[in-house]
């Protein structure tokens, strides 16, 4: 008497995916559709991705951490080029790379520079064009041969990272890229992101909602205190710095409203990620120069 034959299970694989391209590319939104999940704060504003993200998708045996770099863009000052420096290196370290675009305008001299880089590196690299829900198909078929033409990208799909059309198959490569290995994460973890980091994100992302006109870059969020609490809620305690005393009375608003409402907001999404009670308290600091403290670049999670 013979039993069933059983077949042996297909090997876990897990491996790391670097998403680069220009700032406003999408990245940030192409990853939470990915994991299914908010890890990387979305704005309009540019430039919002200020450290390497990992974000974890999992796609059948296989672990795709996900690492969202900052946009590529011309620095200007310490944060801007170590930012730059941290999307390189980022791709450097990656099993697989994704080049992001943007695919409304075209062949850029911007996307020019970000695959000269890539040839320069001898970087291969998957193209992926994003945005694809606000194109013909026409010009989304012209603007694909014109990345083909200007570079040998090893596969191209064309997403919309927003309404998640066409992200599966994206997902689906991924898997099959990734090297055999056992998985660094539990299955059920989405993101290798301390918990006072997302919650600094979540408040920044706020503040880019209600001040991206009067405060445009000027402004970073840090979490100085994380209390547990007996009844399962957390008291969270951070500050916002700024560069001047006139940014500090943007925050503020009149009468402290808008960095209450701020602070509403950003406690509402806190409490939906968390899944907990969360008492959010706010502090706003003038601390010029921030944006050049090698330190501080640390703290927010920038390799200096």
């Amino acid at each position: 008497m013979t039993g069933d034959v059983v077949a042996p299970a297909a090997p876990t694989r897990c491996g790391f995916c670097a998403i680069i391209g220009a700032p406003n590319a999408g990245k940030s939104t192409l990853v939470n559709q990915l994991t299914g999940s908010k890890i990387s704060i979305v704005s309009h504003k540019v430039q919002t991705t200020r450290a390497r993200i990992r974000a974890i998708a999992m796609q059948g045996r296989a672990q795709i951490v996900l690492v969202d770099t900052p946009g590529i863009f011309k620095p200007r000052r310490q944060l801007d080029r170590v930012m730059v420096e941290n999307a390189w290196a980022g791709a450097g370290d990656a099993d697989a790379v994704i080049l992001l675009v943007d695919g409304r305008p075209g062949l850029t001299e911007e996307a020019r520079g970000l695959i000269a880089q890539l040839a320069a590196s001898g970087t291969r690299a998957i193209l992926v064009i994003n945005k694809i829900d606000l194109m013909s198909r026409e010009k989304l078929l012209d603007v694909a041969a014109a990345f083909n033409q200007a570079h040998a990208f090893e596969k191209t799909f064309m997403v919309s990272a927003l309404t998640g059309s066409g992200t599966r198959d994206v997902l689906d490569y991924l898997a099959q890229k990734m090297p055999e290995g056992p998985w660094l994460y539990p299955e059920d973890q989405v993101a290798d992101v301390q918990l006072r980091f997302m919650a600094s994100e979540m408040t920044r992302e706020k503040i880019y909602e209600r001040l991206h006109e009067e405060l445009p870059y000027a402004s970073t969020v840090e979490t100085e205190s994380w209390e547990e609490r007996k009844d399962g809620s957390v008291k969270i305690g951070q500050v916002i710095f700024v560069e001047r005393d006139s940014q500090k009375a943007i925050v503020l608003g009149k009468g402290g409203q808008t960095v209450k409402l701020i602070g509403q907001l950003a406690r509402a999404e806190m409490e939906q990620q968390f899944g907990r009670k969360v008492h959010l308290f706010l502090f706003v600091k003038v601390r010029e120069g921030w944006a050049e403290d090698r330190e501080r670049l640390r703290n927010m999670g920038l390799d200096v």
